[in-house]
């Protein structure tokens, strides 16, 4: 079922009818469920291991259109003071003006400005992320995993995505020599995303 936009080929053009009756339904302004969803990353540590972190305060809001789902939209915005990685120490030195300065730029944000279907429930959104100050483009992977109404009558649709980014074309270029060669922390970041959406009334 497809969410966001097709590419404009003849199988695409032959079937639009049929995708946007099945979407009807789903069409609509929907407000991310945070109690229900992760924003987190995955670093490598010292070039042997992997720390994984996520931030526990943001906000987010996706519309999803049926009859035209080029329209589809997302919007996130991350409290960076959130942060959390199983480490008090670590939170704090994430926190300074080593790496994220949240003092100076409290939020991290993903405004949407296009979005594609790949095949199957596999979609590709692309949006502007800004951190410190900085924007630039970023490209998510997502798989669409259904919708379903919940025990509270919640219309709910979920999503799984990922995304890699190179941190220090944001600015966030501290690092720290290992005696052994490399570095302390990875310049390469994978972001994943597993979001419970709620549509609104």
């Amino acid at each position: 079922m497809g969410l966001f936009g097709r590419k404009n080929d003849a199988t695409t053009t032959a079937t639009t009818d049929a995708v946007s009756a099945d979407l009807a339904a789903l069409s609509g302004d929907y407000t991310i469920d945070p109690s229900h969803s992760t924003i987190g990353f995955v670093a490598r540590h010292a070039m042997v291991t992997n720390v994984k972190g996520s931030f526990q305060d943001f906000t987010g809001a996706l519309h999803l259109d049926g009859g035209d789902p080029s329209k589809s939209t997302a919007s996130i915005d991350v409290k960076m003071d959130s942060i959390e990685t199983g480490s008090a120490d670590r939170d704090g030195h994430l926190k300074s003006s080593d790496f994220f300065k949240t003092d100076e730029f409290p939020t991290m944000t993903f405004r949407s400005t296009s979005a594609q279907a790949l095949g199957g429930d596999d979609y590709r959104i692309t949006g502007d992320l800004t951190i410190l100050g900085t924007t630039k483009p970023l490209s998510i992977d997502l798989e669409f995993n259904g919708s379903a109404k919940d025990p509270f009558g919640n219309e709910r649709v979920g999503f799984e995505g990922k995304a890699q980014i190179v941190r220090s074309e944001w600015g966030l270029t501290w690092n720290a020599a290992l005696e052994t060669g490399g570095v302390l922390v990875s310049d390469k970041i994978k972001l994943v995303f597993d979001i419970s959406a709620i549509k609104n009334a």
